[in-house]
């Protein structure tokens, strides 16, 4: 999905043929401008006001938070040495407990959890509403951690050594100031570090820029300089892969959000990699480099398609000596979404037409071989907590209509165990899922989920939501939340249990298909996921599924931007619309926070040839004072360092300065994700259900 504050200074930037100061609503883009943030509480208020009104809101309200704090959902969880961690949330600790326990322990109805960092704890100590980013450790041993601390939600993150033994920071260990950062261990006393080191040592984007090599007890600005990316390029990282055939630092500098350069760092010498700019690095197995490709390679005499998986030796990416072996050919139908290496196997998950798989490798007598790990089907595996020595792992199930479940997979006969499943969040016994296919306006098949009531009637008057997001790659699968969302069954709770039926639209764009379904909407070509988008709607009304003064739809980010360019393109299609943290000003959206990481996927509209395919779709630049639109609600966070505010207020503003009905809520802090706790997260729910349901039910 899409990636601190922007200076006063913005505002005296120049663009192009339409300059700032044509803009009446620039100064909605001063994120924390007393006067910006007056008229934010405002719209607030009157918004949550408006949708009050609607006379179950409490009960939406109270529903969803039932959902989300419900005890018996799945714990998310990784694996740090011998323990399995996990973030906890609940009505008592609304920013979470960091907690862990053993698998043995795990596997027991009732684990007993020690907890390791109180987030609500420390929230309160330091006064700052901190939300948990992660926490890395330094194996073999896994006692010497660096947690990642969000403040505020944002991906601007805290660095700070913890002592996993003593359940305490480390005071004068690695401890860094909030900013976007990465952190890799490298040993006891080492670490690498690319952040935001001063003036000049952050990208365009405002990512890293330059890596450096930080020692204990020393100074971080006396670190050794390891890297120096361009700053026009996205971001500079290093990793350092560990395995049993011996360690592996392969250093990255992102030149585009697609497009990156790797260099295998040896003895303190830089490297170059011949892979393309293209391929993903998953891990090591034995040394080798486990590679993705996102397009076709030809080397030499050989060609990997795209989409395969593939085993390369550092040695032969650096000369012509060592091997490169196609590991998998995953064809038209699979596509793979995620790898994982073990000592003793390497795990692929994936989507079959959309439908999730799991399959597992094994090397023997200089073969591999691949077998099956079976789920039920008509649903999504996703893997979490591998033992990365005996290869033992668990893989989360979930449909639309299935609870998740949580399995335990282990030799000898790696067969799925059943361990955890959530209590069912709605009644799914009235229910049923479907696929269905509908032709694009170029003709291409563009699949969809229809989650409906058996009894359902083909009159067009079923109130129906759709959601989308068609870009970065993002695939749409079969969940229980209905989005990419951890959400537990809310959805189903607040909207199907109540009679809405709920669309999934897997247009181009997302990654539902591979590369090639990704790329297809890129660029000047990006009304192709519109397009699907709006090919989708229309199948609904014509098989009588819906009705346009019944249909809603809701997009998130990238998302939230498809939704607003759909509605202004065709307005008469949709009853409602629900636009989460969304791009809408594509004029300006490279000078905001990270906009200038994303022209790779969209183009530069700083370049009057691309500014020319952008400008046909953008909201903003789009929006005509003499239409009426469908009601929209927005929502956003006031702390999204990733994608500016500015883009909801000022579309928002522009709305309402021409008379239309919208509803808004910014969110105080929450990042780009919107919430930092489920109270949050439960309250935006009801403002979103409620929206629908007053504008799709008449």
């Amino acid at each position: 999905m899409l990636y601190p504050l922007i200076p006063a200074i913005v505002l005296s930037l120049s663009i192009a043929e339409s300059g700032p100061l044509s803009d009446p609503h620039l100064w909605l883009e001063q994120i924390d401008d007393a006067a910006a943030l007056d008229w934010v509480r405002s719209q607030n208020d009157a918004s949550a006001t408006r949708l009050k009104q609607f006379a179950d809101f409490d009960q939406l309200y109270q529903q969803a938070l039932a959902a989300l704090n419900a005890p018996s959902r799945i714990p998310s969880i990784t694996r740090h040495g011998d323990m399995l961690y996990n973030l906890w949330q609940d009505a008592d600790h609304p920013r979470g407990v960091y907690r862990r326990t053993t698998p043995a322990s795990f596997a027991t109805d009732a684990p007993e959890w020690q907890v390791v960092l109180d987030l609500d704890a420390l929230s309160a100590s330091t006064e700052q509403g901190y939300s948990f980013a992660g926490m890395t450790c330094l194996p073999p041993a896994h006692k010497k951690c660096l947690v990642h601390l969000s403040p505020g939600g944002s991906d601007a993150v805290e660095v700070r050594e913890f002592d996993a033994d003593k359940l305490s920071f480390i005071q004068d260990g690695f401890n860094l100031p909030a900013a976007k950062q990465q952190v890799t261990w490298i040993d006891d006393n080492a670490i690498y570090v690319a952040s935001d080191f001063g003036i000049g040592a952050v990208t365009e984007s405002g990512y890293p820029r330059i890596i450096k090599q930080w020692r204990r007890d020393t100074p971080i600005d006396q670190a050794g300089v390891v890297y120096e990316g361009d700053s026009s390029s996205v971001s500079v990282g290093i990793s350092r892969f560990r395995d049993a055939a011996g360690d592996l630092d392969l250093l990255t500098e992102a030149e585009s959000f697609w497009e990156s350069v790797r260099y295998q760092l040896v003895d303190g010498q830089i490297h170059p990699l011949d892979l393309p700019r293209t391929a993903t690095v998953h891990g090591v197995w034995n040394r080798r480099l486990l590679v993705s490709l996102k397009s076709p390679w030809q080397r030499n005499a050989n060609h990997y398609p795209s989409g395969a998986v593939l085993l390369a030796d550092p040695l032969a990416l650096r000369s012509e000596q060592g091997q490169i072996d196609l590991l998998l050919d995953p064809g038209r139908e699979f596509v793979v979404t995620q790898i994982a290496t073990t000592d003793a196997a390497i795990l692929v998950a994936g989507l079959d037409n959309v439908v999730g798989r799991l399959y597992r490798f094994t090397h023997e007598d200089g073969n591999w071989s691949r077998n099956t790990i079976d789920f039920p089907d008509n649903g999504i595996v996703e893997l979490s907590a591998v033992n990365d020595k005996n290869g033992d792992f668990y893989a989360q199930f979930e449909s639309f209509l299935d609870a998740p479940a949580l399995y335990h997979v282990a030799g000898p006969g790696w067969q799925p165990v059943r361990v955890k499943q959530q209590k069912p969040a709605f009644d799914n016994s009235q229910l049923v899922s479907e696929q269905l296919w509908t032709a694009s306006a170029d003709g291409t098949r563009v699949p969809y989920f229809v989650v409906r009531n058996k009894n359902m009637k083909y009159d067009g008057s079923n109130p129906t939501h759709i959601f989308s997001y068609g870009g970065f790659r993002v695939s749409l699968t079969p969940s229980y939340s209905g989005s990419y969302e951890a959400m537990q069954g809310a959805y189903g709770k607040l909207w199907l249990e109540r009679g809405g039926v709920f669309v999934l639209a897997n247009i181009r764009g997302g990654g539902e298909f591979g590369p090639q379904w990704h790329s297809a909407a890129l660029l000047e070509n990006r009304n192709k996921a519109f397009e699907d988008f709006e090919a989708v709607a229309e199948d609904l009304i014509a098989r009588k599924i819906t009705s346009p003064s019944h249909l809603g739809i809701e997009g998130r980010s990238n998302g939230g931007l498809l939704v607003a360019a759909t509605m202004v393109r065709r307005p008469d299609l949709y009853g409602a619309v629900i636009c989460g943290v969304p791009l809408t000003d594509m004029r300006r959206y490279n000078k905001l926070l990270a906009g200038a990481s994303w022209m790779a996927e969209y183009g530069d509209p700083d370049d009057p040839e691309q500014w020319a395919f952008i400008s046909t779709y953008s909201p903003y630049q789009n929006f005509d004072s003499e239409v009426t639109y469908p009601p929209i609600l927005f929502y956003t966070s006031t702390r999204d360092d990733r994608v500016h505010p500015g883009h909801a207020r000022k579309m928002a503003a522009k709305m309402l300065e021409h008379n239309n009905i919208v509803n808004y809520y910014e969110n105080l802090e929450g990042g780009h994700g919107g919430s930092s706790t489920n109270e949050q997260t439960a309250w935006r729910l009801a403002l979103t259900y409620a929206h629908l349901w007053q504008h799709l039910s008449k």
